[in-house]
Order: C-alpha cells, then sequence, then structure tokens
C-alpha cells in the first residue's frame, strides 16, 4: 500500500490527530501534533463495563503533567469516550478543539474493498458491519468506538485505518486457500493478514535504517508482540504474511497457538466429545506461549528458562523453531533479503529470542553481534555486524503514528488543502 503525502490543514491550523483504539472492553487513545509528529496525551480506559472499570490518562505537554488515574464503573465505550474527552478537555486539549482535524480509527478487518484509509461515512459502516463475520472479536468493538465518536463530534472527519489494507497487495497465490474458489468467494475465505499498520510502519523505517528508498529494498517483518506476525515486503509492498482469515495462523503468539492442523479440531470432537465452540479454542487463550508454559509472555517468553522450567524452555524452543521457518520461507520467498526486522514487545526487548531466531541461519548471510544486540534503546538499529549479508535490525513500532499519518494525509488531500507536516 502507497501511503500519501502528510498534507494537512495549514490553511486552518488544525494539525492535531485522535487515534482512537477501540476494543471489545478497552480504549487506546493518543492526541498527536501533526506538524511536528509530536504525542501530546496518551490515555488508556479499560474494563469497560465492569465495576472496576479504570482510566489512565497521562498528558505529555505543558507545566506539570503528570499522570492521571481514576476508577470506577464506567458503564460503555460512550462513558469511556467522554471520560477521556473529559481528561484531554483538562488539559486544554479538548474534543471542541478547532485544532483537531480529524480522529482516525484502528479498524482491524476490512476485506479486499479497503486497500486505503477512507473517510467513514454510513455506507462505510455498513461495509465494515459485513465484514464482522471474519472478525468476530474485533470489529464489532471498533464499530462501536466509531459510532461513539461520530456522535461526539459528528461535524469531525472520522478516518478508518484498516490493518488489513497493507497486505491487499499479495499476489492471487499467496492470499488463496487451496479449497474451491466459489466456496471461497461466496464466504470471503483467503488470506488477509493483520497488524498492516505496524509492517507498513516497520518496513519503511527499516530501508531508512538503511540508507535506501522502500522501492529499493527486500525486508522480512517480525512484529513480536503477545499477537505475532510476519510479512514478506518486496519493494515496499506485502508479498506475504502469515496471518490469514484470522489472526490465529502462523507464528506461536502469546495465547494463540498460530499454524495447526485443522483436523485437530475435528478429532477432539471424535475422541474427546468437545463440543465445537470448545474444540476450536484450542487456537486461542490459553493456547500459544501460556498454554504450553503456563507463563504469560510480556517482553520475553524466556525468564522462567533461567529458574529451571522445563516447560518454559520448550515453549521457548517452540517459539523460535517457528520463527526460524518462516524466515527461512520468506527468504524463498522474496529470492534477495535486504534486511530482517524485529519489532513490538517481545521482537524490540527480547535479545534472547532475537539471538535464537537467527542463529544458525548464517548460510542465509544472517548473525547478530552480541553487543548490539543486548543495547537497550528506543531507536531504530543494526544489531548485526558488518559482515553479514543481510542486516539485521530492531525498529520500535509505532502503530497510533501511522494511523495519525493516513488519517492527516486523507484528510487534508479530501480538502484540498496544502501544507506539508514535518518528517
Amino acid at each position: 500500500m502507497t501511503v500519501p503525502t502528510t498534507e494537512g490543514s495549514a490553511a486552518t491550523g488544525a494539525y492535531r490527530v485522535l487515534v482512537l483504539n477501540s476494543g471489545s472492553s478497552s480504549v487506546k487513545y493518543q492526541l498527536l501534533d501533526m506538524s511536528d509528529r509530536t504525542r501530546l496525551a496518551v490515555g488508556l480506559v479499560e474494563r469497560i463495563g465492569e465495576e472496576t472499570s479504570r482510566l489512565v490518562h497521562t498528558p505529555l505537554v505543558g507545566k506539570g503533567a503528570e499522570r492521571r488515574e481514576r476508577t470506577g464503573p464506567i458503564a460503555d465505550h460512550e462513558a469511556a469516550l467522554k471520560a477521556a474527552a473529559q481528561e484531554l478537555a483538562a488539559d486544554g486539549l479538548g474534543l471542541d478543539s478547532p485544532q483537531l482535524a480529524a480522529i482516525g480509527h484502528r479498524v482491524v478487518h476490512g476485506g479486499l474493498r479497503f486497500t486505503q484509509p477512507v473517510v467513514i461515512d454510513d455506507e462505510v459502516l455498513k461495509e465494515i458491519e459485513r465484514l464482522v463475520p471474519v472478525a468476530p472479536l474485533h470489529n464489532p468493538a471498533n464499530i462501536t468506538g466509531i459510532r461513539t465518536a461520530r456522535s461526539l463530534r459528528p461535524d469531525l472527519p472520522q478516518v478508518a485505518v484498516f490493518d488489513t489494507a497493507f497486505h491487499t497487495t499479495m499476489p492471487e497465490y499467496a492470499a488463496r486457500y487451496a479449497i474451491d474458489t466459489e466456496t471461497a468467494d461466496a464466504h470471503r475465505i483467503r488470506r488477509y493478514g493483520f497488524h498492516g499498520t505496524s509492517h507498513a510502519y516497520v518496513s519503511r523505517k527499516a530501508a531508512e535504517l538503511l540508507g535506501r528508498t522502500p522501492e529499493e529494498v527486500n525486508v522480512i517483518v517480525l512484529h513480536l508482540g503477545n499477537g505475532a506476525s510476519a510479512s514478506a515486503v518486496a519493494g515496499g509492498r506485502c508479498v506475504e504474511t502469515s496471518m490469514g482469515l484470522t489472526p490465529l495462523e502462523g507464528l506461536v503468539m502469546g495465547t494463540r497457538s498460530g499454524d495447526i492442523d485443522p483436523a485437530v479440531t475435528f478429532h477432539l470432537m471424535r475422541v474427546a466429545g468437545m463440543w465445537p465452540d470448545l474444540a476450536a479454542s484450542l487456537h486461542t487463550s490459553p493456547r500459544g506461549v501460556v498454554g504450553l508454559s503456563g507463563y504469560t509472555p510480556r517482553r520475553s517468553p524466556r525468564p522462567p528458562i533461567d529458574e529451571g522450567d522445563e516447560r518454559a524452555a520448550l515453549a521457548f524452543d517452540i517459539y523460535v523453531h517457528r520463527l526460524k521457518k518462516y524466515i527461512g520461507a520468506y527468504s524463498a520467498v522474496l529470492g534477495r533479503v535486504d534486511a530482517v526486522v524485529f519489532t513490538a514487545g517481545v521482537g524490540e526487548n527480547s535479545a534472547p529470542v532475537r539471538e535464537a531466531a537467527v542463529a544458525g541461519l548464517e548460510e542465509l548471510g544472517l548473525a547478530v553481534d552480541a553487543d548490539l544486540n543486548g543495547v537497550r534503546s528506543d531507536e531504530p538499529r543494526l544489531i548485526s555486524p558488518d559482515y553479514a549479508r543481510v542486516a539485521v535490525a530492531v525498529v520500535p513500532t509505532d502503530e497510533e503514528l501511522e494511523i495519525a499519518v493516513q488519517t492527516f494525509a486523507l484528510v487534508g488531500q479530501a480538502r484540498g488543502l496544502v501544507g506539508q507536516a514535518h518528517n
């Protein structure tokens, strides 16, 4: 997906974008000033609908700015967004500000129709609703956030930025499953991929780190958080990714199994007498690293290994084995690899995972420098030795900034405004 230039509302001075990520019981938000791409405030409302709801708000500008927290029942997403708006207003950053140019929404599934960010209208919202059957855990929450934000600021442009959009450039032979096309087309069954905003941002930043343009490089991006995915990006375009119809396919994740023989589900229904829903839950929590080890990974699945935990050691080995398989497979898909890039919570913070994932792949041109790999930094950096044929890098992801950039660019173009936000 080609990201448009960052044209903004220079003529009106509206350079702010509010980014909303609405989950089933949470709302994450960030307010950014796109004139210099700085964050003005970040926040989280969690456990929505419970007595123990919690709002954490951190203003990042102004004298005496400090984190604020409040607990107590927050009934629904509308109440959550209103509470967030109150916190922003207390810092002089309210939703009624003339400096607010747009609200950008993370939407998990955009199907094949939405290959770029789009200004939300009633028809767009209906199409997102039509995609609920292929994203039943995510799109409903995203829709709730959109509806609530539109009710609070019906006059303000609202933009949907889709997790799947970056992967719509995959060729048909990579996107299709080997089932009959009539059934697949009738029920929208194909490989869509997810974490697209992260893969888009990180692949571009990796090219920048190498001193080249995205069109000049081929990179493998490993987004390793609680959810994990890999992508093969050739010349700035995704040609393969590990997640499929849903976010369950691919790498071993914190609470998801990743690749598994689909017959396992039917086997459990036959021999264990499991109901279909229970058998299907084999793919999700508590599976993945949690199911294997009993340990919830935050920034690395490894720590209990040092305490002699054999289950954790096995979980780590399975996790890394799957990573190696995808690095090797995507090296074959790309033909030439300029960089392998680690990102997200585990990818950015776990030196043991990075070292183990690359170990033994010297014939592919990969190596990690132990000293460079051990450095902790929030900056993009190379961790491979100078002699390595393929660069190995750590690039912190910034999905909120990516959403804000795409939102701001689209709104600026739609209004025909001039002005350039600083890179």
